[in-house]
């Protein structure tokens, strides 16, 4: 296919995608951006074409672990490290909270100053008011809350009952539709040959001017949380449900939302994966987000480890794919519809436009494959799917992302329309 006829059949592939969630408003201007170790760059969004044009690069204090944003779009809050993920209690000594401001044109600026974190955050959020910043820690696990000003800059922390059951190794927090209650989602650990495995839990909280007390703590199997490893969740735009996703062991559940809590059992359980896990093979969940419209919920698949080939570290089994389920209107169940090649490796993060035309995933780093009898290297970069009426994903394109060491990694990207305003 020449050069012409593959534009011709990528713009009809991207037109063909649809509108599953309804178009974006006349003049809305949709941005992405993309955080690579302590650089955090916006990137124009074409949803319509499903293209991305790179733009400017702001610089935090350190690693950018996740992001999210304010409920105006005015502002991005970004947890920042000089730790990744593995790191041994304690280590680090650059750990910040920030707050960004969103330009007129989407470019970002350091808003105020950082909140200095005793230890690696892996994961924030804001409340629906806007009023509270949200933190959490997986190593110790731990959480915070900070005020957010009428400005957007960050206040003081609120304390917190220091009795307060944390669990181990928290990924998540966010809180619920009715901003009554907030969920820390602890994914426990794996046995290993140190150790025998920690448990993972769903622990709820009442959520009260920014101060936490205990709701509720559910562990899912009838074993205390044992063989029980959440990672994330989200929760349906219209109807009482959540998904949540088990990353240690690659399941999908489907909770009923009970009033500020959640069931403690889930009412339904799917596997993301298209085949059986491999024992040898270092399979992890990662991500999840539910359409804008509600009829279907995506989960990232993730696997980057390495065997030995003619001397050289290639990637060896396992899945790297988005799984793809239709949710019944009536009940909530998830269903496998489809699982979607990314072509690259290790999703740690995805994201959806707003208007639901337009799925995003980027892969955390680069991987040699072996290519016959030799190796290929395959980049990190963004990798773009239009998602159809039926909520099916069809590849469009990847955007191949240098980084800046062989260390560098790709953590967080998001989507949002810009704030109409002047000035």
């Amino acid at each position: 296919m020449d050069r012409r006829a593959f534009i011709a059949a990528l713009a009809s592939t991207a037109a063909g995608c649809g509108t599953a969630g309804g178009g974006s408003n006349p003049g809305e201007r949709t941005v992405l951006y993309s955080a690579i170790d302590d650089k955090m760059t916006r990137f124009d969004v074409d949803v319509a074409a499903a293209t991305v044009t790179q733009r400017e690069s702001v610089t935090l204090p350190s690693m950018v672990q996740y992001a999210w944003f304010h409920p105006s779009h005015r502002y991005v809050y970004a947890a920042t490290s000089d730790v990744s993920g593995g790191s041994a209690a304690g280590a680090g000594k650059m750990h910040r909270l920030c707050a960004l401001r969103v330009g007129i044109d989407g470019a970002l600026t350091m808003h105020g100053e950082p909140q200095v974190l005793t230890s690696r955050p892996v994961n924030n959020s804001v409340d629906a008011t806007g009023r509270y910043a949200l933190t959490c820690y997986n190593n110790p696990a731990n959480l915070t809350v900070h005020r957010i000003n009428a400005d957007g800059t960050l206040g003081a922390n609120v304390a917190q009952d220091a009795n307060i059951d944390v669990g181990i190794f928290a990924h998540q927090i966010r809180t619920t539709p009715n901003n009554r209650s907030v969920i820390l989602v602890t994914r426990g650990v794996d046995a290993s040959a140190t150790g025998p495995e920690d448990p993972g839990a769903l622990k709820i909280f009442r959520f009260d001017a920014g101060r936490l007390s205990p709701l509720a703590d559910i562990r899912v199997g009838g074993r205390g949380g044992l063989g029980y490893g959440p990672r994330h969740l989200d929760f349906h735009p219209a109807r009482p449900w959540a998904y949540v996703v088990s990353e240690r062991q690659n399941l999908l559940y489907m909770h009923w939302v009970q009033g500020d809590s959640l069931a403690p059992e889930p009412s339904f359980t799917m596997s993301t994966l298209a085949g059986a896990q491999e024992q040898s093979a270092r399979q992890a969940a990662g991500a999840i987000h539910v359409h804008p419209n509600g009829r279907t919920v995506y989960v990232s698949n993730r696997a980057s480890a390495t065997v030995d080939f003619n001397g050289r570290k290639v990637l060896g089994t396992g899945e790297n794919n988005i799984a793809v389920y239709s949710i019944d209107p009536a009940s909530g169940k998830p269903t496998l519809i489809q699982h979607a090649e990314p072509q690259g490796f290790h999703i740690r993060t995805f994201t959806i436009d707003p208007s639901g035309r337009l799925l995003i995933a980027a892969t955390m780093i680069e991987m040699l494959v072996r290519d016959g009898a030799g190796v290929r290297r395959v980049p990190a970069g963004l990798n773009l799917f239009g998602i159809g009426k039926d909520g099916r994903l069809a590849f469009i394109r990847k955007y191949d992302l240098e980084f800046p060491s062989s260390s560098a990694q790709q953590l967080w990207v998001g989507m949002m329309t810009l704030p109409t305003r002047a000035g």
